[in-house]
């Protein structure tokens, strides 16, 4: 009890097409550092049942971020930080499953937290129940869904897989491919160029995670980057830092985590 947890769930049969995970996240006692958060190339949905996170804006100034919040794509890093006890219940969709949800261009989102207050109002998951809160917001979300008939394009889902997989999508007519490239901004809010970067940043950020810097450069040549500038200026790009700043940061994220309040 009073511990830090995180908790994933897969979701549902019914709502796996257009939801990838639903994420459950404790913190009772959190130590206000200042959290980076690159890009994933995937929307969320989130509820914050606790206090909700501070963002710093483009301003300079830190605000509250909405107790329930849509974050789209993002193109850039944002930093957050807790102002009080966190406890969240969030889903995860696929880079092109959020359409339907939003009833909107995901363009409108993208790089944004959209306040989600009133479409979320009323909804009481159980706290400190981590499955509970999951199989509650599963529950809601299939329920819209299956009132709002939601559907998936599979031109864009295809093309959203071949970049997840690192590979050329099939081959279209020009007229084709620029009817795809709106269809896909439509449903995922950037670009198939814009998300294959992002994908190609996280395969190496994702990789960082307890790794050394040599092995960084080996994960980025294997991810497709030509060279090591070329894979800094995206660790700038997506993370606001360099890789050693990152991983400086991240050990001092540590420290203050372990330590005694």
């Amino acid at each position: 009890m009073g511990a830090e947890r995180y908790e994933e769930f897969a979701p549902p049969e019914g709502l796996a097409p257009w939801v990838k995970v639903i994420w459950t996240y404790a913190a009772p006692d959190p130590s206000p550092v200042v959290q980076r958060i690159a890009p994933d190339g995937c929307p969320e949905l989130i509820l914050d049942l606790g206090a909700p996170y501070e963002e710093l804006g483009e301003d300079g100034v830190w605000r509250l971020q909405p107790p329930a919040l849509f974050a789209g794509q993002m193109t850039r890093p944002i930093a957050i930080r807790p102002v009080g006890p966190v406890e969240l219940v969030a889903l995860r969709f696929h880079p092109d499953g959020a359409r339907d949800w939003l009833k909107a261009p995901l363009a409108i989102a993208t790089d944004r937290r959209l306040d989600m207050g009133d479409r979320l109002k009323g909804l009481t998951p159980p706290p400190g129940d981590p499955a509970g809160q999951a199989a509650y917001m599963a529950d809601w979300l299939d329920g819209v869904r299956c009132e709002d008939a939601w559907t998936i394009d599979a031109e864009v889902r295809a093309e959203v897989a071949a970049i997840g997989d690192d590979r050329p999508g099939p081959v279209r007519d020009a007229a084709r491919q620029r009817a795809l490239q709106r269809r896909f901004l439509d449903r995922v809010g950037v670009s198939s160029r814009e998300l294959r970067s992002v994908f190609r940043f996280r395969r190496v950020f994702d990789h960082a995670l307890g790794s050394d810097a040599e092995s960084w450069l080996e994960a980025g040549l294997s991810a497709g980057y030509f060279d090591q500038p070329q894979m800094a200026r995206d660790f700038r790009r997506f993370l606001g830092c360099t890789a050693s700043e990152w991983a400086r940061e991240q050990v001092e994220l540590a420290r203050a985590l372990a330590r005694p309040g």
